[in-house]
């Protein structure tokens, strides 16, 4: 492993138990930095409202850590809004941010729409299909922000157990994004998740970045600040076990395209590949193909967007 690696490893790798709560707490009201919490959410109504609750109920009521918890609904066809509303979440409707750039499918279309529609001065993302969901996977990953100034970019690490087994999930992360990453940016090769969804950062730093649309969008961000800010401003926090829904593997093999793409676009701006994958299906008369189109879109920087700039102004 590089020798930088192994530094940045031993300085900026930390475990949620480092920094107490009432320490962040008095950085939080020390510095006067306000917390936005953004979950994305896509029919999640199973898990949504549980997540909004513990977040509030710990980070808002108990310790006045969080501002304000914001959930991005990006077309459910369930109660996602109810749900989340009723449990203490102010609900944003994809569509109805910039309404002006029609809305694209995918994760990244959405972080970055919940920057027009949030307040603070760090940005926490989480994933809205957390189950056994604990308040530490957002003061942890805050708190760096909160008491060091000089971190920018803050991802979660934790646990991943698939069907019992630990340390069996992140497949997209083991078999795409770790060897990219080893390969082309060795400097990320100490983050343990790189495309965990949790993670929180500077708006400062967001506005600057271009957001992948889909779900290249955590390692296009990676990337991008790594260039941006430099190894010693990005960070990760051991947060414990992330219990989730499991994908299919036909789902992850469109997730790696995706991601394969996004570091194809920053390894080579205009040699394009082709922006497709076919998988197969057994059918009745027997594999079938089935084409999907790999997300190629990405937004700009929120800083370049004119509502955004005329919303700081006011």
């Amino acid at each position: 492993m590089l020798e930088e690696v192994e530094r940045w490893l031993s300085t900026r790798s930390w475990s949620v138990t480092d920094r107490s709560p009432h320490e962040i707490l008095a950085a939080k009201q020390r510095t006067g930095q306000t917390v936005s919490v953004v979950l994305p959410a896509l029919d999640e109504e199973e898990t949504v409202g549980d997540i909004v609750a513990v977040i509030r109920r710990d980070l808002v009521e108990r310790l006045p850590l969080v501002d304000e918890i914001v959930v991005v609904d990006s077309g459910s066809t369930d109660r996602t809004s109810e749900v989340a509303a009723a449990a203490g979440a102010r609900v944003v409707h994809r569509d109805d941010i910039l309404p002006r750039l029609p809305a694209v499918p995918g994760k990244g279309e959405v972080l970055w729409r919940s920057l027009l529609v949030t307040g603070g001065d760090i940005v926490c993302f989480i994933d809205a299909d957390l189950r056994e969901f604990s308040s530490d996977f957002v003061s942890g990953i805050v708190g760096p922000l909160l008491t060091d100034p000089d971190v920018d970019l803050v991802k979660a690490m934790y646990d991943r157990p698939l069907a019992g087994a630990g340390g069996q999930g992140g497949r997209v992360t083991e078999l795409m994004a770790r060897p990219l990453l080893n390969m082309h940016w060795p400097q990320l090769a100490g983050f343990v998740q790189p495309l965990g969804g949790e993670y929180a950062a500077r708006r400062s730093l967001l506005e600057q970045l271009p957001f992948p649309v889909g779900y290249g969008v955590e390692l296009g961000m990676l990337v991008d600040a790594l260039h941006l800010v430099g190894l010693d401003a990005l960070a990760q926090v051991d947060v414990g076990v992330r219990k989730h829904r499991h994908q299919d593997g036909q789902a992850l093999g469109r997730m790696a395209a995706a991601i394969y793409r996004t570091a194809q676009l920053r390894l080579a701006r205009g040699h394009l590949v082709r922006p497709s994958l076919t998988q197969f299906e057994r059918g009745a008369d027997g594999f079938e193909p089935r084409t999907y189109s790999v997300d190629t879109e990405e937004r700009p920087p929120m800083a370049e967007i004119a509502e955004y700039a005329h919303r700081r102004v006011a």
